[in-house]
C-alpha cells in the first residue's frame, strides 16, 4: 500500500470515528448506526465496511482512542513536570492535580466508556474484546508510574501493573459519579484528583537511605 493510499485510510478511519462520537453523543450507542455514522461521515457502507467488520469493532477503536488519547496527554504532562523540576511528591494531591489536568476526560467520553461498558456486560465477546483494550492501557499507565519511581527514587507498594489498575478504577468511578452530578468538562477533569493523590501516597513511598550512611 502506497504512502498516499495509507494516508487516505487512516483519513476515512478518523472520519467515520468522529462522525461516530458525533452520533453517539446525539442517540446513545444502541441508536448509533452504520447508516447513521456514514451520512455524518459522507461515506458509503462499503467505505465504512472496508475500516470495521462491525459496529462493535467500531466502538471499541473508540474506546481505545479515547483511553489512548488520556495516556498521552498524562505521559506528556509528566515529561514536561520532570524536565521542568516540577515532579515532586512532596504533595500527592497537588501532583496528581497538576498531572490530571491535562487529561482528555470529558463528559462524551465519560458516557461512551459508561455505555461501551454496559454493552461488554451484555455480550462476553464484545467484553473479552473491552478487556483486552483496557488492558493495554493499564500497562502504559504502568510503564508512566514505572518511570516516576525510577525518576524520583520511589519504592511500590504493589507492583506497576496493580497500581495503575487501581488508579484507573479510582478515576473512572469518580469521573462517573461527577458526570453523574452534573460536573462540566473543567469540573470532570478536577473530580477525582483528591482521592487519586490519596490513592498514591497510600501505593509509594520513599526510598530509606541505608543505615549508617
Amino acid at each position: 500500500m502506497t504512502t498516499i493510499a495509507t494516508r487516505s485510510r487512516e483519513n476515512t478511519r478518523a472520519r467515520l470515528l468522529d462522525a461516530a462520537a458525533q452520533v453517539f453523543a446525539e442517540v446513545g450507542l444502541e441508536g448509533a448506526t452504520v447508516e447513521a455514522v456514514c451520512e455524518r461521515a459522507g461515506f458509503t457502507r462499503g467505505a465504512f465496511y472496508s475500516n470495521f467488520a462491525s459496529m462493535d469493532e467500531l466502538f471499541l477503536t473508540l474506546a481505545g482512542s479515547v483511553g489512548e488519547a488520556r495516556v498521552n496527554a498524562v505521559r506528556e504532562r509528566v515529561q514536561q513536570m520532570t524536565e521542568s523540576g516540577a515532579l515532586a511528591l512532596d504533595d500527592p494531591v497537588a501532583l496528581v492535580q497538576q498531572v490530571m489536568d491535562s487529561a482528555a476526560d470529558d463528559r462524551l467520553g465519560v458516557m461512551l466508556m459508561s455505555e461501551i461498558r454496559i454493552r461488554a456486560l451484555r455480550d462476553t465477546e464484545f467484553g473479552a474484546a473491552y478487556l483486552a483494550g483496557e488492558r493495554e492501557m493499564v500497562a502504559g499507565i504502568a510503564r508512566i508510574i514505572t518511570d516516576i519511581v525510577d525518576k524520583e527514587c520511589l519504592v511500590l507498594r504493589t507492583d506497576a501493573e496493580e497500581t495503575a489498575r487501581l488508579l484507573m478504577i479510582v478515576w473512572e468511578g469518580m469521573t462517573v459519579r461527577g458526570a453523574m452530578a452534573g460536573a462540566d468538562d473543567d469540573q470532570l477533569r478536577q473530580t477525582g484528583s483528591a482521592e487519586l493523590g490519596r490513592m498514591v501516597s497510600l501505593l509509594l513511598e520513599p526510598v530509606k537511605p541505608a543505615s549508617g550512611s
